[in-house]
């Protein structure tokens, strides 16, 4: 083992042990002190033999360090080390004669640059060569002040770091070269002028052209030194760079060449140097003003970056591990303060102001269960003391309650709300949409029904018959014929949506400020302006993720600190749900319902279209219904707008002619797209040809057959949702995947479809296979944005979600002095976030 490979061996020992000295006897700076030297000796190169002088490891003074200046030491010895492996020894001493190495100029760490004391909250117009049209550019991307610009990171990198003598050059791949320019002129490349250069060393000379860029040939004096780098191709058998990055050598770090070089997100009108040398500007005259927010404790247990030398290393890292090692950090951040958020926001709504303990009646609950013609599931049994062990408290209830598709959530929701009525507080369900809130209104009435007398219909529903139990407001006597009753009093239940006639609505805003209504289920309308509850006391949220944050708790705002209990059919991995809902405690009913049959799925090719088309014409003519979801188009919802169209249309004229289809896309107006699927539900058309906005959680008992084109464009656990939507009833439901290309990996997912039908292990897969993908993300209102990191990375997730529970814990309102940045930052992020400022 060499000097240097025992030198790294010793410093990763002593990171293990948490930075206390210990990783030799004696203390690290005895050991260095007796190896320093022969260190040096090992080094040949100028400009690293500089470096490691900068270090001073012959008296070094490591014992006295606190824990940030040790961390913050041993990670310059690291980058040391690391350059020196990666061969910039050879690389920046081979291809240039020795008397001119000190004139290159290739710095492998920036030096330190001219302060900028604007602030960080300072326009980017700031920054010399960005004028206000650029500005309004960097807009576009949510780029407005300097602290934008800081954290505007890079997409990815590419690797120019591996430079290479003219005659070691091969061909098709990335290399570097530093060499002189013999010759640059005005040449005629193709049909077009462009830039022609000879650039030569000591090894040989290669020709670069840059086509379309004749005003290069200006840039390019005859004995400048140039850094060249790109990918070497073969023209008339002689090889070339074509339109490389290229870099004049001056006395100054390199940006575009010789390194791994930044590749960022642009818009029209900005282009990659411009974009590059900007953000180095940023980076070198402002990262000294970052406040390291992070306490001290948590980066040397997770072993992480300070604050400035991750902005910087991002940006222009001196290495992949460095890259690596920045993204670590930021993206630590990132899960860190979201984490902290709504845990706050968890604090705030439980113990902000009281809640309101109900009292639990075992026998409206008894009585009720008896009453439904089957029994709960151990999961449903489960969930249900969770939250009425939850309702029995003085404060909020907070309750995210996940479950497949038919697994029996609403029965659960119904209870709470009958236990909050009989404890004289009105209830609320919100639904994203008006069929899914008539759906649950129409669930809850079939249950009430079965345990009380329903009279007749106080106010019809406009458009509709006057057929009793068609009404907006049902109401429920206490005593039922057959079994003597089992709701405590009258019950009185009303729908709120939003295609109410004005004086419907009215009166029901009415009734419900009166205290008239005991549970509202509705949409949107529930949470606006005119609508003022008596005494709202439980809300339950329908599909979680349609609702931003803002909405969830604009419905809180409702009422006195009601108790919330939100819901989704939705598989949700349970490490990122504490993360995204960590405001909400977790249920899940694992389990369905017995008797209910396995969604029967195959995969298809496209050759196979015909004979499903027979299958599903043979379903529907024995009275069942179809679905046909149209591939997902996900550059433009316009374009897979005009698909599903031109596929409905082929579908009626040329296979299906004598059924009735029904087409549904998210270009329609909202009232088409509800009455699409009310005609759909009540089983007004055959076949439904839609995207992928086919409602989550829409009960179309007849439905039998679910045909997915193009399956391979969508996640497993959006598959899983449309294969949710048929099989519903005592019926054998299908579900047919039609993929048109397919990838070894395509296909191994979707053969998961065939063999898989839990939600949660397929939502698992999902993360492992494609990544976060169309899983929530932050897109949320209300929630800060996540841009480094991943949601599908559950290790990090629960490290992040520990450490944020112990610092909330040892310092909840983050009073401290040391806790004062990390108080600023989450103002910061949780924009308007009044439990931060």
């Amino acid at each position: 083992m060499t000097d240097i490979d025992s030198l790294r061996k010793v410093l990763e020992l002593e990171c293990q042990k948490g930075y206390t000295d210990k990783a030799v006897i004696g203390g690290l700076d005895k050991y260095l002190h007796k190896q320093a030297e022969q260190i040096r000796q090992s080094v040949h190169n100028p400009q690293l033999l500089k470096s490691f002088d900068e270090l001073n490891l012959a008296n070094s003074n490591y014992g006295s360090y606190g824990m940030d200046e040790r961390k913050r030491w041993i990670t310059n010895v690291f980058g040391w080390l690391d350059r020196l492996e990666r061969g910039k020894e050879d690389i920046l001493t081979s291809p240039l004669p020795s008397e001119e190495r000190k004139d290159t100029g290739v710095v492998a760490m920036a030096e330190p640059r001219m302060k900028r004391t604007e602030s960080l909250d300072s326009s980017i117009t700031v920054i010399r060569g960005i004028a206000p049209g650029v500005a309004g550019k960097f807009d576009r991307l949510n780029v407005r002040a300097v602290r934008d610009l800081l954290y505007f990171f890079p997409r990815r990198y590419v690797d120019y770091s591996r430079m290479k003598p003219v005659s070691g050059l091969i061909e098709g791949e990335e290399q570097t070269i530093i060499g002189k320019i013999w010759e640059a002129r005005v040449a005629a490349l193709g049909m077009r002028r462009g830039t022609e250069a000879i650039i030569g060393d000591e090894t040989g000379n290669i020709r670069a052209v840059w086509f379309n860029q004749p005003y290069l040939a200006r840039s390019f004096r005859t004995n400048d030194r140039i850094v060249i780098s790109g990918t070497v191709g073969l023209f008339k058998g002689q090889k070339v760079f074509e339109s490389p990055e290229w870099e004049l050598l001056k006395d100054e770090e390199l940006i575009h060449t010789g390194r791994l070089v930044p590749v960022y997100p642009l818009t029209q009108g900005l282009y990659p140097r411009q974009v590059r040398k900007w953000t180095k500007e940023a980076v070198d005259g402002y990262t000294w003003q970052l406040d390291d927010f992070l306490p001290s404790e948590i980066k040397a247990r997770c072993q992480l970056l300070d604050l400035p030398t991750a902005i910087a290393q991002i940006h222009y890292p001196d290495d992949q591990t460095m890259a690596e090692r920045a993204k670590g950090r930021l993206s630590f951040d990132e899960l860190f303060l979201l984490q902290l958020g709504v845990l706050a926001k968890k604090r705030d709504w439980q113990e902000g102001q009281p809640g309101n303990a109900f009292h639990i009646d075992q026998e409206v609950i008894s009585k009720f269960l008896h009453c439904l013609p089957f029994t709960l599931t151990q999961a449903q049994e489960r969930v249900l003391q969770e939250i009425l062990t939850d309702l029995k408290q003085a404060k909020a209830m907070s309750r995210l309650l996940q479950g497949e598709v038919g697994s029996g959530k609403t029965v659960i929701a119904t209870l709470a709300l009958l236990i909050a009525a009989a404890n004289g507080y009105q209830g609320a369900l919100m639904a994203p949409t008006e069929v899914l809130a008539e759906q649950h209104y129409t669930n809850i009435c079939s249950y009430l029904s079965r345990v009380s007398t329903q009279e007749p219909s106080l106010r019809l529903r406009s458009g509709q018959g006057s057929e009793p139990g068609e009404g907006i407001i049902r109401r429920y006597t206490a005593e039922h014929p057959s079994h003597g009753g089992s709701v405590s009093r009258p019950l009185t239940i009303a729908l709120l949506i939003g295609s109410l006639r004005s004086n419907e609505k009215e009166r029901l805003h009415h009734e419900i400020g009166e205290g008239k209504v005991d549970i509202i289920v509705g949409t949107h309308a529930l949470i606006q302006k005119g609508v003022e509850f008596n005494k709202l006391g439980l809300a339950v949220i329908d599909e979680q993720h349609r609702f931003g944050v803002l909405q969830r708790s604009a419905l809180r705002q409702k009422g006195f600190n009601p108790h919330i209990l939100v819901m989704t059919a939705t598989p949700i991995p349970r490490t990122m749900a504490l993360t995204l809902y960590g405001d909400l405690d977790l249920s899940v009913i694992d389990e369905l319902p017995p008797g209910r049959q396995v969604v029967k799925t195959t995969c298809l090719e496209p050759k196979d279209r015909e004979k499903a088309y027979t299958f599903l014409y043979r379903q529907v003519r024995n009275g069942r219904q179809a679905f046909i979801i149209c591939p997902l188009v996900e550059e433009s919802e316009i374009l897979e707008a005009k698909a599903a169209t031109t596929e409905y249309e082929r579908l009626s004229r040329e296979v299906f002619t004598d059924l009735k289809l029904g087409l549904l896309h998210g270009q329609m107006p909202g009232s088409e797209k509800e009455d699409v699927m009310r005609h759909f539900r009540a089983g007004e058309l055959d076949i439904l040809v839609s995207t992928s906005v086919v409602e989550v959680g829409i009960d179309v008992p007849r439905a039998s057959v679910m045909m997915v084109e193009g399956a391979e464009r969508f996640g497993l656990s959006q598959l899983h949702q449309f294969r949710g939507r048929v099989g519903r009833d005592k019926e054998q439901g299908y579900c047919l995947l039609i993929s048109e290309k397919l990838s070894p990996e395509a296909r191994e997912r979707l053969r998961l479809m065939e063999k898989v039908h839990d939600g949660f292990a397929l939502a698992e897969k999902d993360l492992e296979m494609r990544g976060p993908g169309e899983f929530f993300g932050t897109q949320q209102s209300g929630l800060p944005d996540l841009k480094l990191a991943k949601l599908s990375d559950l290790r990090s997730l629960e490290l992040v979600r520990r450490e944020a529970i112990t610092l909330f814990q040892s310092d909840p309102n983050l009073k401290k002095a040391e806790h004062q940045p990390l108080r600023q930052q989450l103002s910061r992020v949780w924009a308007g976030g009044a439990e931060w400022s």
